[in-house]
This record gives structure tokens, sequence and C-alpha cells, in this order.
């Protein structure tokens, strides 16, 4: 059988494209109002989870949707992957990308990042007293920086999941987590103890695209910043 390749001026047409990152699960659930107020329709797999693709068409010939994991949407637009994305503001934070300008929050997916511990220790002792605590998170960068300034040096075990069960299973006294109803935190003997930033999606874009492509990356800003006043 015969291999078919695109050509080169499909691969050219590919490369011109701009591209929208776009996170799976809980975002993706909540952005497709966001989407459509700016005009934006994509393939309707782009919200099927069962779906093998990566890549989806628009409405629009010059625009394309990729979907990828939530922590690598800020990778993407960073190095040129992608020129405009959305993402939770805790990847901006743990990540710190300087080539990412975030023009737009636009106020979905909101959630919490919280420290919590086990009802049964929560309270016990001063944390202002401490030196030290082991700590369960994907966020490094985040909880290293939320204890330093308590003067806490935080010994971070680096889970991508399931950092609920590490304080019964004595491999941390703390977590750090994402909070939407604590309902996952309540039924694994946790309680929020502190909240450490709020969370919401942001509009994000690749500051040399926005440089090399302003009208076009212009538009789409502008898109989705007439999307937050359309009822």
């Amino acid at each position: 059988m015969t291999a078919v390749f695109p050509s080169l001026q499909q691969q050219s047409d590919a490369q011109t494209k701009l591209v929208l990152a776009l996170p799976k699960g809980r975002i993706l659930e909540t952005c497709d109002k966001v989407l459509e107020k700016a005009g934006i329709r994509p393939e309707p797999d782009l919200f099927n989870e069962s779906s093998r693709k990566l890549r989806f068409v628009t409405n629009h010939s010059e625009l394309d949707v990729v979907r990828v994991r939530s922590f690598d949407v800020a990778t993407f637009v960073a190095f040129g992957g992608a020129q405009i994305g959305i993402c939770g503001s805790d990847v901006l934070m743990e990540f710190d990308y300087p080539e990412i300008y975030a023009p737009l929050d636009l106020d979905i997916a909101k959630c919490r990042i919280s420290v919590a511990e086990p009802v049964a220790t929560a309270g016990m002792d001063d944390p202002s007293t401490w030196s030290r605590v082991r700590v369960a998170t994907k966020y490094p960068n985040i909880t290293k920086r939320h204890y330093a300034t308590r003067g806490i040096h935080a010994d971070v075990v680096h889970l991508n999941g399931a950092m609920e069960i590490a304080p019964s299973l004595g491999l941390t006294r703390q977590i750090v987590d994402l909070v939407d109803t604590g309902r996952t935190l309540k039924a694994n003997g946790l309680v929020e103890t502190e909240v450490i930033h709020l969370i919401s999606s942001r509009l994000i874009v690749n500051r040399t695209a926005l440089k090399t492509r302003p009208e076009e990356i212009g538009n789409w800003i502008a898109r989705f910043r007439e999307a937050l006043t359309t009822p």
C-alpha cells in the first residue's frame, strides 16, 4: 500500500494557521460558551473525551484548535507550538514563562489552590513554629514559595494525582492542591486549612507571535474581550 504524505502546500498552510491550545478536562467543559461568543465553532469531536484526535479545525480557515493536558497549554504557547491558549492561572503561576502574555481573565473554571491536612491533626499545633514540613502536590514551585514566605522549608513530594491519600498513608503531613467543592477532601478525611490563591482561567498569547502577527492575534484578543461582555 502506498503511503500518502501531506503536500508541501498542505504543510505550509498548516504552519501558517494560528493555533489555539485548549486544556482537557474541567476547563474545556466550561469554555464552550466563551468560544461560541467569540465566534469559534470547533469540530464536535473536540468535546468528545473518547476521541483520540488532538488537532481540530474550526469554522475559521485560519484557526485550528489543539487539545492537550492542562499543564501543557502554557508550554505549547510559550514555545510557539500554539500562538493562543486558555489555561488556569495556577499553571501560569507554577511555570511563570516570560514568553507568555495573559491579557484577559475569562472568569471561568473558578477554584482555588489550598493547603489541606487530615481532620484529626488540623489545628493541633501552630504552623508558625514549624521549620519544615513534608507536602504532596503537583505544584512544587507554588508550594515552596508559599511555605518560604512563612519561613518554613517544604519537602515536596511531587505527585500528579491522588494527593488526597498521601497523608493517610504517612507519605506527607499536608497537601497543596486545587479545590473546587471540597467533596474529595472530605471523602478522604481532609480539611482545607488555608487558601493560597484564587484561580480562574486566562486567555494567553505568545509574546513573539503577538509582535510578528499583531493584527491576527489582536483580533482574537478583541473577540474574546467582547465575548466577556456578551450576555
